[in-house]
């Protein structure tokens, strides 16, 4: 699996800002007058933020895909300064990735480098796109009396948005739901979504089905679900979700019980079953 991550040629930078707010994951800023990227792990690679640079300075890298090393992405974020290394520690703060932070302080603290004060960005005033920013979503135990309760535990939901290393996602049940289930089927988050994390797409109109293809692999590689659940509506075309899954699967070399449910289109739960792989 090959990852594809942004490059800035700082040569070329003017340190304009422009890319800032076309980051989806936030992981650009501006520190020292030039765009940082501050964390490797949090680039999609999408490149929404390249065709807004009016100079031309951020580009692709393509690479084979290896498992992330905060030890050595903080050993590169050492050399850019301190604010930089303040704003590496906040964002993996924002993101919920404890491990990666004790290992990054742990890093700076064997090296002899002050640790910065960092301070994680509240997520109303995050500076990257908020339809991605990842949160755990908390229920109350008793439902409102006067609305039936939502089973949504995490944002974001799209597929592309989506970090495939996004901690809510470890070891969980997930449920990779086409779009129009939750249209169709009135009682979509009793009796699919409850205990479950979601991720959505269109296998028919959405763009990009080789990044979900990658994205997909990684995520089960990474998080090792405890089981999948793939959600269509009766037509055709809504089919290749479920194939999208299996072949994820295999690239990731995982093995996790796999079902299928399927919607009508008149707003029915008409069949669920066991995929064998």
């Amino acid at each position: 699996m090959k990852r594809t991550i942004i490059t800035i040629d700082e040569d070329l930078c003017t340190g304009c800002g422009e890319c800032i707010p076309n980051c989806p994951e936030g992981a650009l800023q501006i520190i020292d007058g030039k765009a940082r990227l501050i964390s490797d792990l949090f680039c999609d690679g999408l490149g929404a933020c390249i065709g807004h640079c009016p100079v031309g300075a951020i580009s692709f890298e393509e690479r084979e895909a290896e498992p992330y090393d905060e030890r050595a992405v903080i050993a590169n974020i050492v050399r850019q300064g301190p604010e930089v290394i303040r704003a590496h520690l906040a964002h993996l703060a924002e993101h919920g990735e404890e491990e990666h932070l004790s290992e990054a302080i742990a890093y700076l603290k064997e090296h002899h480098i002050p640790v910065p004060e960092y301070r994680p960005t509240a997520p109303h005033a995050f500076t990257g796109c908020p339809s991605s920013v990842a949160r755990t979503i908390e229920r109350p135990e008793a439902p409102s009396p006067v609305s039936t309760p939502s089973a949504l535990s995490q944002w974001p939901i799209q597929l592309h948005l989506v970090h495939p290393e996004a901690p809510f996602f470890r070891e969980a049940h997930l449920l990779v739901a086409a779009d129009c289930t939750a249209f169709a089927l009135g009682g979509f988050h009793a009796q699919l979504l409850a205990g479950r994390k979601l991720l959505i797409a269109c296998p028919k109109l959405d763009e990009g089905q080789d990044v979900y293809l990658e994205k997909l692999s990684h995520l089960f590689a990474h998080a090792r679900p405890a089981s999948i659940t793939v959600a269509i509506m009766e037509v055709p075309c809504c089919r290749g979700l479920l194939y999208l899954v299996e072949e994820a699967l295999k690239r990731a070399g995982t093995e996790v019980p796999l079902s299928l449910a399927v919607v009508s289109i008149d707003g029915e739960l008409i069949s669920r079953e066991e995929i064998a792989l």
